[in-house]
């Protein structure tokens, strides 16, 4: 800590700027992003590459003003980004959360949607410690959720039960949420405007993977953030050597 004086002559005791950067590092750490994303920050996303769409840096505004509004005029909504696969939706979703983290000081958890279904499902496992309230308390504590590719796993009775629960239970506590889909904002197939022949021949949405009930619920959580454009990955990252 260190003293000192402010504008009215009152002197007071703040953190040192090496306990705060200390501070952001472990709350980062703790957020658990996968190495792979760990660089990933809004001002290295880029929206300017040739064959960039529009709707990019839209996105980008959008994200930008969502973390100046958190935590008072966000009021507990959170984002569902939508797009196809590689526009830089999990990248966005992780910069946001770094920049709540250092910004705001959220207290912020990242999960791969896959990966967080499984770990519910190894705490039924004898063997394992880990009980599934243990596994979920973070998840449903967290200020900050990102829980990336919604919709991912096969969708079962279990998964869509487990999904509810997850999201109804922050959705009641006000939690802020941020998700990534590569499906459709849209219902089932053979229902609303998913009806008729038409809905033989398009792909899934989101509402055949977590059920229609739960993308209602999204609409009310989430401000939607719709993406397009080619892939990124498949344009510009493709891995090579040398």
């Amino acid at each position: 800590m260190r003293v000192v004086e402010r504008a009215d002559g009152a002197r007071v005791a703040q953190r040192c700027v090496c306990q705060e950067s200390r501070r952001g590092e472990r709350m980062i750490a703790a957020a658990r992003i996968p190495q792979r994303y760990i660089d990933c920050t809004l001002e290295s996303y880029d929206t300017r590459f040739p064959t960039a769409d529009r709707s990019l840096g839209s996105a980008l505004v959008q994200a930008k003003n969502f973390v100046k509004a958190y935590p008072m005029e966000t009021d507990g909504k959170g984002l569902l980004l939508t797009g196809s696969i590689g526009v830089g939706k999990t990248h966005l979703a992780v910069g946001i959360l770094q920049s709540l983290i250092a910004e705001r000081g959220a207290n912020g958890l990242f999960y791969d949607y896959r990966d967080l279904l499984k770990h519910v499902q190894n705490s039924y496992d004898r063997k394992v410690d880990q009980s599934e309230r243990e596994v979920l308390a973070p998840v449903f504590e967290a200020e900050v959720l990102v829980l990336d590719e919604l919709g991912a796993a096969k969708p079962t009775d279990w998964v869509w039960d487990t999904v509810a629960h997850i999201l109804n239970t922050r959705y009641n506590d006000r939690r802020t949420t941020i998700l990534t889909t590569n499906y459709a904002n849209l219902p089932p197939l053979g229902t609303g405007e998913g009806r008729g022949t038409k809905a033989v021949m398009r792909e899934e949405t989101l509402g055949d993977r977590i059920t229609e009930r739960m993308r209602s619920r999204l609409q009310e959580m989430c401000v939607v953030v719709e993406m397009q454009g080619e892939d990124f990955r498949q344009k510009v990252k493709r891995a090579r050597f040398g």
